[in-house]
């Protein structure tokens, strides 16, 4: 039986049969001892040769593709990556918008199990995937699909960078009421926490001052490679924990918080007919893991083969949407107990229609009430508004670094040198985002367009796996590749699939449905119709087509050299 040096290509790896030693007792009945011990030092130097193509070691002096030093750093910066404002800013916006007046356990149950059948899966495809290729999304798709697919990863990433332009402004907005909770009064009602948000982004230009601001101190994290961020993230992912966890603890022992905790878990079984309620859990599935927009991918291409990709694509989205829980805990508790203390004839549908008034830019419940909330409760009140946005910006910080590492190692494997790579990424997301700093309209705009786009990238990396051979898939890039990890069982496979896929059609054409038959207004080009969001998604895949036709007509490819970065899956 002979040993395959590269590990799960075609053929499950094996056990050498025989060792050396055992080689050598056999030779030596067979021919003189000087043959055996050639015969014997040859198969320990393959030996050795196999252990280091196994490893895959880094191409040397290339940052980008150093390891992470720790698992601690790992499980941080991963958390890092998708823990952030959609967990604290996004989502509980998003379980007030597809609450009924009854509770809002009906949105709670189907995003439970949106994560397993939708999130997960997916999440198990971008770890594998970069661990199995150590190249970033663009150069895992070239690798598995081949340059005919340049297209492909080009989505992955563009969806990435549109996200990001806008995202950081969004983290600017934290950075300015940080500021704003330690030196200006907080606002006392709805009326002033408007007037303060309206000023900000109206009348000033603190947004662009604090969207460069982040943009730069993005590009300090990204310019020190893979091992920076991971020190970044050891520092940021465990304050903003402690943060939250503090702030649950105390707004739990607020008076009537219990009935913000049971209005949260209380069914409204009609909501289950409701297609919005499902794309609403989706897509805030894939926002908040990142499930499919090919960061999760990037990571990974920093694993070593040790480490445990199925492992993570398991128990990090269960965290991450742990996380997504505790703030909505944190936020309906608030909510609830200080509204009724306030105004003791408040009824819970009155306080639902508050919740669900979200304000210019989907700001409302974070941007407009939580200001308010906190200023019932004095210096107290000042002290949490302060931790409570300190929090959104070490959130927001660690994920914008996460996605911008997406498209920051597609340009170092073309060969563009670190210092420009970093100016490019950081003069696109102050520019690209510049738009989204100045006009609400446009930023709510981008928040549509590239948030269901998440879901058509989902269900692209289903494709993936469907081209590759599912069971291919598993048993070469996963189950054998792998060490140290757990098995990726079989019940993966009927998921990514068929559910995924389905999943995928379903929601976007259920999506399609509901806009035109309840949209008068869906055939005209305005900031939130219909047609504007396919219009941006035909014009980014006109793009990128032109594009992959410029690639395949030059006969480019700059992975085709690249073996010692990854294993070429069809070598």
């Amino acid at each position: 039986m002979f040993y395959n040096h590269r590990i799960g290509l075609h053929e499950a790896p094996y056990e050498i049969a025989c060792t050396s030693d055992m080689l050598s007792e056999r030779l030596e009945t067979s021919c003189d001892k000087k043959t055996a011990k050639l015969v014997t030092l040859s198969l320990e130097e393959e030996e050795q040769a196999n252990t280091a193509s196994d490893t895959r070691q880094p191409v040397p002096n290339s940052k980008e593709h150093d390891t992470f030093k720790s698992s601690v750093g790992i499980l941080f910066s991963c958390l890092g990556s998708v823990v952030g404002t959609g967990n604290t800013w996004r989502f509980p916006r998003i379980v007030a918008t597809c609450s009924e007046r009854e509770g809002s356990l009906a949105f709670l149950v189907v995003w439970f199990v949106m994560l397993y059948i939708w999130s997960v899966p997916i999440a198990l495809v971008e770890y594998t995937l970069g661990r199995f290729t150590r190249s970033s999304i663009l150069g895992s798709v070239c690798k598995f699909l081949g340059t005919k697919a340049f297209w492909l990863g080009g989505w992955y990433a563009a969806v990435v960078m549109f996200v990001s332009a806008y995202y950081c402004v969004v983290v600017g907005w934290c950075v300015y009421y940080t500021f704003l909770s330690v030196v200006f009064a907080l606002p006392s009602d709805e009326t002033e926490g408007l007037a303060a948000f309206n000023h900000l982004v109206r009348e000033t230009y603190w947004p662009v001052l604090t969207h460069v601001l982040c943009a730069g101190v993005c590009g300090i994290c990204l310019y020190g490679g893979i091992r920076r961020i991971e020190k970044v993230n050891l520092v940021l992912v465990p304050l903003l924990l402690s943060l939250l966890f503090f702030i649950l603890a105390w707004s739990l022992t607020r008076e009537y918080a219990e009935v913000g905790i049971r209005f949260l878990f209380t069914p409204a079984w009609s909501s289950f007919s409701k297609p919005g309620l499902w794309i609403a859990a989706a897509s805030q599935n894939a926002f908040d893991t990142a499930a499919g927009y090919g960061i999760l991918t990037t990571l990974a291409s920093h694993f070593t083969r040790d480490k445990g990709a199925v492992r993570y694509g398991v128990l990090l989205p269960t965290m991450n949407n742990a996380v997504s829980l505790v703030c909505a805990l944190t936020i309906y508790s608030t909510v609830f107990s200080t509204l009724i203390q306030a105004s003791p004839t408040f009824t819970k549908s009155a306080i639902l229609r508050i919740i669900q008034s979200t304000g210019p830019g989907s700001t409302g419940l974070t941007f407009i009430w939580m200001p308010v909330l906190f200023s019932k409760l004095g210096l107290t009140g000042r002290v949490l508004c302060f931790v409570f946005f300190l929090c959104l910006v070490c959130a927001g910080l660690s994920t914008l670094v996460s996605n911008v590492q997406v498209y920051f190692a597609i340009f170092l494997e073309l060969g563009v040198s670190r210092q420009i790579t970093v100016a490019i990424c950081v003069l696109w997301v102050i520019c690209c985002g510049l738009p989204s700093s100045l006009s609400l309209e446009f930023l709510t705009n981008q928040d549509d367009v590239w948030g269901y786009a998440l879901i058509v990238s989902g269900f692209m990396f289903a494709m993936l796996v469907i081209l590759y051979g599912p069971m291919r898939y598993r048993r070469v890039v996963v189950n054998d590749f792998g060490i140290h990890d757990w098995s990726l069982p079989f019940l993966w496979v009927p998921l990514i699939t068929v559910a995924v896929p389905l999943i995928g059609l379903t929601l976007v054409g259920w999506w399609i449905h509901d806009m035109i038959v309840f949209d008068n207004d869906w055939r005209k080009i305005n900031w939130n119709s219909l047609s504007i969001i396919l219009l941006e998604w035909f014009a980014l895949f006109l793009v990128l087509l032109l594009v992959n036709g410029v690639v395949l007509w030059k006969r480019f490819n700059p992975y085709k050299d690249q073996v010692d970065e990854g294993i070429p899956p069809k070598d």
